[in-house]
């Protein structure tokens, strides 16, 4: 297969639909997603862990460990991650915000620019249907990888092609 591709990751959905446990080895996930074709990069979209000020003992530990995380995944080779901002909502809720547009706006850049030519997008949400039609104007193909158990339907009739990633996928993708 030939063209360019980029990889685009939700990772507060995909960490809602993967199994239980599931130890993600990023990069066989990300040859997966780019089916044979050359990656310019995978972009990982996500929100430091929330810290009040001062920061609890949890919060500092939490924290502590996801920057243990952040720093094996920007170390992986044409890995880019990209952080919007946890805002602590009613009770014990939080909100990310500005992941979906950083996401977005990525996808629209790279295609508008012609530096892909392929997109995987790993997300459910139908918020991402004008930035998706923005790429398939600019000539790429959208491959969405999606759950079953959470994708809007109109996400899913706006890509290309569809990837379900199930029970076998996730077995293919598990670090060893």
């Amino acid at each position: 297969m030939t063209g360019r591709a980029a990889v685009f990751i939700d990772n507060g959905y995909l960490s809602k639909v993967s199994p239980e446990g599931t130890k993600i080895d990023f990069e066989k996930f990300s040859d997966e997603a780019c089916e044979g074709r050359e990656r310019l990069r995978t972009y990982f979209y996500d929100c430091m862990p929330y810290q009040s000020d001062p920061p609890t003992e949890e919060e500092k530990r939490r924290y502590a460990q996801y920057c243990k995380f952040r720093d094996i995944m920007e170390g992986l080779p044409r890995f880019q991650m990209r952080f919007g901002r946890l805002q602590k909502g009613v009770g014990e809720t939080y909100e990310q915000k500005r992941v979906d547009i950083l996401l977005a706006v990525d996808l629209v850049r790279l295609s508008w620019t012609g530096q892909i030519e392929y997109a995987a997008v790993v997300t459910g949400d139908s918020d991402f249907v004008p930035a998706v039609e923005a790429a398939k104007d600019a000539g790429v193909i959208v491959t969405l990888f999606y759950s079953k158990k959470t994708a809007h339907n109109e996400l899913l009739s706006a890509v290309d092609e569809r990837r379900e990633m199930d029970e076998a996928f996730f077995e293919r993708i598990q670090r060893d």
